[in-house]
């Protein structure tokens, strides 16, 4: 019934029709118009009519085919017709861009602008000809038990992949805040800081709610970030806006929160952080003071002497360091200096005035817990004992102040004031040997002998002084382990808190040991008398620091011993061998020995020997390292290239024509050589951090390519 009513009214066909609605479009868009408008015709014969309404009459009319709803208009003679269709064939279209510039005239619908996104960010075999899903219905919870499986075995990029296309667009499902949340964690343990940050914002645009899981795992992406200074202001933002909503974090979220201070920001912000953490009532533990030591770290000048002071703050507060704490401590004494030996006597070897008053506690002792009018555990109650911003006053002094108490001298048995530790001079203090630490001590008649006798433990607390009245010269990693009582005395402080040497603690030690003391030759003997294994990261930390001595006879004493014990070299190996190779023949012997052994030398074993070959200016060996590194295929990084720039770079006051230099008669050969040897070459392109947790439209996004 409805096909013969439209049939009546509309002799022409349902296609005639529709094409007469679109009186303003050219012929080659009419057509494309069709091919969208048709999908969307409804069909439903009435809705078709009471949408067309008054506009098909009329142009029904002006084609002449409506004679049948108007019998009482005279007929028209047929050259007249023909002439007012040839006269609309040659006008079709033109009328209309008199008066508007737009190509529709018609609204255009919902799914033409979907499709039209879509285009932007897809190819259309992806978007436009996706299958429906056959497979089975999976729930939220299964894929948050596949995503943490894939990201547990470092498939970060399938489990993205997996929740955004499977999860969300093929089965639409509606996700959960753990479906979120898990990935949000695998993002931040690799620093995939700006995928992290989108998961987050999607979570909310979805009305779920995060929990402290997430923002812990927003924290430590903002730590592990490649680029620290947009994991600062992306910590700063997500911390403000927590405040503003009025949110507390737990003790976890505190930690990741201290953690991200540490390595983005400075001792400082650590420090507000932890009088924050205190002044709430959460737990301080071994691990916080972890934290607070990686943020010591992070100052190179004055690290070793705040992160002793946060060791002495732990003995007050009866926190006992655990294995990764002592290897902070190593970290420290290997990375950063001791600051001013006067600053650091002041308020190193001073005696606290509350160390006296203070019980001391048993670490097994049950302490007081503050709960809170819920009956929640804040943690113990430390607010009397630890007190944040005195803590903070000790490691940052604005100046210096005289010591309140003099110094106690034991062999005579009463208080001399032995010296005025003044920040303008050191007129008191006794002569030192550069470079080397010599405690100072006072003698029975009053006057300072150096070296009087072994030099104290500082991680003991109390310090037994004996006569000390300040520290030396402080400049090597040797002589910061030598403040800690070398390797005896700092395994044998291991032992008092029950901590286990791991392979990580004997690798640090074998770094700062003196060179060439007992305590170096006997390190793979205690190692063995700890039952610990020696792997090949400690071997080839020995070999670096032989090589970086420039014993290269010495280094090639570790590998066979190295081999004695079931390991094989690697190129890290062969990389800590090249640093010591400033000769040419040994250069190039090393590189035909890894030809040998079947290992193809890299841009880090060439930029070693290139940056040994730098410094006695030897152009020949360059020449043949470059050769070789042609000959091999070994695109240069950009550290290459800038040692080579400066080689060839004649010197300031370099006058070929005056004088002649025996080591700079090659640069001009070298130079030509390293012009040509440029443009055959190609350089090292740097990949991108994240470029292999991208996934589909990420990867082919123009803007993905220059984040920070």
């Amino acid at each position: 019934m409805a096909v013969q009513l439209m049939s009546r009214y509309f002799p022409v066909g349902i296609h005639t029709l529709k094409a007469s609605l679109y009186p303003s479009v050219c012929p080659a868009c009419r057509v494309w118009t069709l091919e969208h408008k048709l999908s969307a015709w409804p069909e439903n014969p009435q809705t078709l009519l009471s949408s067309l309404c008054s506009r098909s009459f009329s142009s029904a009319k002006a084609t002449g085919r409506g004679r049948d709803l108007n019998e009482s208009r005279p007929a028209q003679s047929s050259e007249t017709v023909t002439e007012e269709e040839a006269d609309a064939e040659e006008g079709f279209g033109t009328l209309s861009e008199k008066f508007s510039s737009r190509r529709f005239f018609q609204k255009a619908t919902a799914e033409f602008h979907e499709l039209k996104i879509r285009t932007e960010w897809t190819t259309e075999e992806e978007e436009l000809k996706r299958k429906p899903w056959r497979g089975r219905r999976n729930t939220p919870y299964w894929y948050f038990l596949r995503c943490k499986a894939l990201i547990k075995e470092d498939k970060l990029a399938e489990a993205l992949d997996l929740f955004e296309g499977q999860m969300l667009k093929e089965e639409r499902l509606q996700p959960e805040e753990m479906n979120y949340t898990v990935l949000i964690g695998g993002c931040g343990r690799v620093g995939y800081l700006k995928k992290a940050f989108s998961l987050y914002n999607d979570m909310k645009k979805r009305g779920l709610t995060p929990t402290d899981a997430t923002y812990t795992a927003l924290f430590n992406a903002c730590a592990q970030s490649p680029w620290k200074d947009s994991g600062l202001q992306s910590m700063l933002k997500l911390r403000e806006q927590l405040q503003e909503k009025d949110l507390e974090l737990n003790t976890i979220s505190y930690r990741a929160l201290l953690k991200a201070c540490a390595f983005c920001s400075d001792l400082r912000m650590c420090l507000q952080v932890f009088k924050e953490m205190v002044q709430k009532g959460h737990s301080i533990t071994t691990e916080t003071f972890n934290f607070l030591l990686m943020g010591c770290i992070k100052d190179k000048e004055s690290g070793f002497r705040f992160a002793l002071q946060l060791w002495q703050q732990m003995a007050k507060l009866d926190i006992r360091p655990d294995g990764y704490t002592y290897n902070l401590m190593l970290t420290a004494a290997r990375e950063c200096s001791l600051g001013d030996p006067l600053v650091a006597s002041e308020l190193l070897l001073r005696v606290p005035e509350e160390s006296s008053a203070m019980p001391r506690q048993r670490p097994g002792r049950q302490r007081q817990r503050a709960k809170d009018r819920g009956g929640k555990e804040l943690g113990p109650a430390a607010g009397p004992q630890l007190n944040v911003e005195d803590l903070e006053r000790r490691m940052f002094p604005e100046h210096l102040v005289k010591p309140a108490k003099p110094l106690v001298s034991q062999q005579t048995g009463a208080e001399e004031e032995t010296t005025m530790l003044d920040s303008g001079t050191s007129e008191n203090l006794p002569a030192l040997r550069p470079n080397r630490l010599v405690p100072s001590f006072s003698t029975a008649n009053g006057e300072l002998s150096p070296g009087a006798c072994s030099s104290p433990n500082l991680l003991d607390f109390p310090i037994p002084k004996d006569n000390l009245v300040s520290l030396g010269t402080v400049d090597t990693p040797s002589d910061r382990l030598a403040l800690m009582g070398n390797l005896e005395g700092f395994l044998k402080k291991m032992r008092e808190d029950d901590v286990a040497a791991n392979i990580k603690t004997f690798t640090l030690l074998g770094e700062l040991v003196e060179p060439g003391s007992p305590s170096e030759s006997s390190l793979l003997a205690v190692l063995e008398e700890h039952n610990v294994r020696p792997d090949l990261t400690f071997f080839n930390t020995l070999v670096r620091k032989k090589s970086k001595q420039g014993d290269l006879k010495g280094a090639k004493s570790l590998l066979p011993v190295l081999v004695k014990k079931g390991l094989s070299p690697n190129l890290h190996t062969f990389c800590n061998l090249a640093i010591a190779c400033y000769k040419q023949v040994d250069g190039m012997q090393l590189l035909a020995d890894m030809k040998r052994s079947r290992i193809n030398p890299n841009i880090h074993i060439y930029g070693a020997l290139i940056n040994a070959a730098v410094k006695k200016l030897d152009y020949a060996y360059l020449i043949d390292i470059l050769r070789d590194m042609s000959n091999t295929q070994t695109a240069p990084n950009e550290f290459v290239l800038k040692m080579l720039e400066f080689a060839a770079q004649y010197p300031p006051d370099f006058d070929p024509y005056k004088t002649r230099e025996p080591y700079l008669a090659k640069i001009n050969g070298f130079r030509a050589f390293y012009f040509r040897w440029l443009k055959w070459m190609a350089a090292e392109e740097q990949p991108h951090p994240w470029a292999k947790y991208r996934t589909g439209k990420e990867s082919r996004s123009p803007a993905s390519t220059g984040e920070e």
